[in-house]
This record gives C-alpha cells, sequence and structure tokens, in this order.
C-alpha cells in the first residue's frame, strides 16, 4: 500500500479504530446475539444481516491497521510562501482564464467532488513546493499537459475535510 499520510491521518485512523473496537464492535454482538436467537438461522435474515454489518466492521479495522503499518509519513508542514500539505491553492488556467480553488491533502482524503487533490495526484505533484505567482506545467500523461499560475495560497486549516475515505 505504502500511502503518504500526515501524523493527523494516522491519529484520526487510530481514533476511528478505537471507536469500531469499543463501542461498534460491542453493539454490532449484541445485534448478532438478538438476530441469533429468534430461531431458524437458515432464514433469518436479520441474522444474516448482522452478520454481514459485523465481519464489515472488522474488515474495515484491519483495512486501517494494515495503513498505518504500512504508511509513509509526510510532514504538513511548508514554507511560508509556499505550497504545502493540507493548503487551499487557488490557480489560473491559463487555457480558459478560469481560476479553481484546491486543497492539497493526503490520498486517504482525496475528494475530487470537495476539491481535495492528493499530493500524489499530477496536480498535487506539480503545485508542491511553488509560490504566488509561479506559472506551473501539470503533466497528466504522456500527451497531455496543461499550464495553471498560482494566484493564492491559504495556510489556514478549516478542518472541513476532516474525513478519512473508506474503501
Amino acid at each position: 500500500m505504502y500511502d503518504k499520510l500526515t501524523r493527523s491521518d494516522i491519529q484520526k485512523m487510530e481514533e476511528e479504530i478505537e471507536h469500531r473496537k469499543v463501542v461498534v464492535r460491542h453493539e454490532l454482538l449484541e445485534h448478532v446475539k438478538v438476530a441469533r436467537a429468534q430461531g431458524d438461522l437458515s432464514e433469518n435474515f436479520e441474522y444474516h444481516a448482522a452478520k454481514k454489518e459485523k465481519n464489515q466492521n472488522e474488515s474495515r479495522i484491519r483495512f486501517l491497521e494494515r495503513m498505518i503499518k504500512t504508511a509513509i509519513i509526510v510532514e504538513e508542514e511548508s514554507r511560508a510562501d509556499e505550497v504545502g500539505m493540507n493548503n487551499t491553492v487557488e490557480v489560473l488556467f491559463e487555457e480558459d482564464q478560469t481560476t479553481e480553488k484546491f486543497r492539497i491533502v493526503t490520498t486517504m482524503r482525496q475528494n475530487s467532488l470537495k476539491n481535495l487533490i492528493s499530493v500524489e495526484s499530477p496536480m498535487g505533484k506539480a503545485l508542491m513546493k511553488h509560490k504566488v505567482g509561479d506559472k506551473v506545467h501539470i503533466q497528466v500523461n504522456d500527451q497531455y499537459g496543461y499550464d495553471v499560475t498560482i494566484q493564492s495560497i491559504d495556510k489556514s486549516d478549516d478542518g472541513t475535510d476532516d474525513e478519512i475515505r473508506s474503501f
């Protein structure tokens, strides 16, 4: 796996693991017990649904533990005038003269619908360590690339993207 994660990502994942082990696991085991007590297990939909939910929780715990174990830690700190992790960057697309804002995040937090782009994406890689006014070429693949100009860098962390994607 070897995903790049920040220390805060790992802390959030550890908190989720703890919550799933202490709270969710107990609740799901109770659901399985109650459904099992209803009789014939071969035709008991509630039992099968409860077992499936319990197994999904255990799978999520294993996934998060494996992510933490294999993660490459990336630092969130960057120079005051450079693009870094968890910064919101406003860029001007040279082709059509439109601007858009993106937040550079780790792979686990990426969400293109919320303009959260991974540091490992072509745009994330290209923008890192650049400054306001820099013209940056973003190479998407062998045949296509485009240019953007960095308009502004916002270093504030508003906490709106605290969710870790589940797979």
